[in-house]
């Protein structure tokens, strides 16, 4: 991935060291962190679309291996083709009332051309495609006794989603069974409503931004409407939760300014809603 200045992600970057390390998983370089001898379970992070080159991930990563519970694997989903890390303060500075519109624009229209060949690199088909076989080979590869976790965040929100669809169900030893047992969505993108909600067979908890101007906040009674919609119709719905996070910037579970009280408490609550709802499913 290219170099970046300094200055192009000052105070984006969360301090610390990661305490993983990559190796391949499952076709996949893959940061890995945590329990590796006796796990209680295994989580699965899909990250924004800056990858393991954002420290944050990796930091993010080590925060849910601390308690010595879990194993945790966050897969290069982009397969070496992460946004760069110099996008990054444009798309969601730290301090926008630092930004000014002229800068935040200019900067935009002068990357849009490498950021629209970026997504025609990553649509839906074959990035899911990525996705849903590193999961097919770790839940064959997990004993059944032993379950799997899946946290999204931004781009990787709506993947981590459909993880748990029932059209994603795979056989093993003659049952049909999910790729993930629990999902988390932060600040989920580019959702398809109601197609990547509307079959889901795992317990799902989201997070969404009162002022994030990425993912709107009305995705949130939209997804609930669905859910509540095929409950009255008789359908077997598992638990759905729904935080909401103010300000929320979008972004707010990954690159929240930790020196701003309010992003900081965003940064703190959605570790918190990843780990409660990690130990109570898994």
């Amino acid at each position: 991935m290219e170099t970046t200045c300094d200055d192009c992600i000052k105070g984006s970057i969360h301090a610390g060291q990661p305490k993983g390390s990559e190796e391949l998983i499952h076709g996949l370089n893959t940061y890995v962190v945590g329990n590796r001898t006796d796990p209680r379970a295994v989580v699965v992070m899909y990250s924004d679309v800056f990858g393991l080159g954002l420290p944050n991930n990796k930091l993010i990563a080590d925060a849910y291996a601390r308690s010595g519970e879990y194993l945790v694997y966050l897969p290069d989903f982009f397969e070496g083709d992460p946004i760069r890390l110099k996008m990054a303060d444009l798309l969601i500075p730290v301090d926008a009332a630092n930004q000014s519109t002229v800068s935040k624009y200019t900067g935009l229209l002068a990357s849009m051309p490498s950021f629209l060949m970026w997504m025609t690199r990553h649509k839906q088909g074959p990035t899911e495609k990525v996705c849903v076989n590193f999961l097919q080979k770790l839940r064959r590869d997990t004993p059944r006794s032993q379950k799997i976790g899946m946290v999204g965040f931004c781009w990787g929100g709506k993947y981590a989603i459909r993880a748990g669809l029932e059209s994603h169900m795979i056989e093993i030893d003659g049952a049909k069974v999910p790729l993930v047992d629990a999902v988390v969505a932060l600040h989920p993108s580019h959702l398809t409503v109601p197609d990547d909600v509307e079959k889901l067979v795992v317990p799902t908890s989201y997070g969404w931004g009162v002022e994030d101007t990425m993912v709107s906040f009305e995705q949130k009674a939209k997804v609930e409407e669905v859910h509540a919609m095929a409950a009255k119709a008789g359908a077997a719905v598992p638990e759905m939760e729904h935080k909401a996070y103010k300000p929320g910037r979008h972004g707010f579970g990954v690159r929240g300014n930790p020196d701003d009280p309010l992003e900081r408490a965003c940064l703190e609550g959605t570790e918190a809603q990843v780990l409660d709802w990690f130990h109570r499913w898994l």
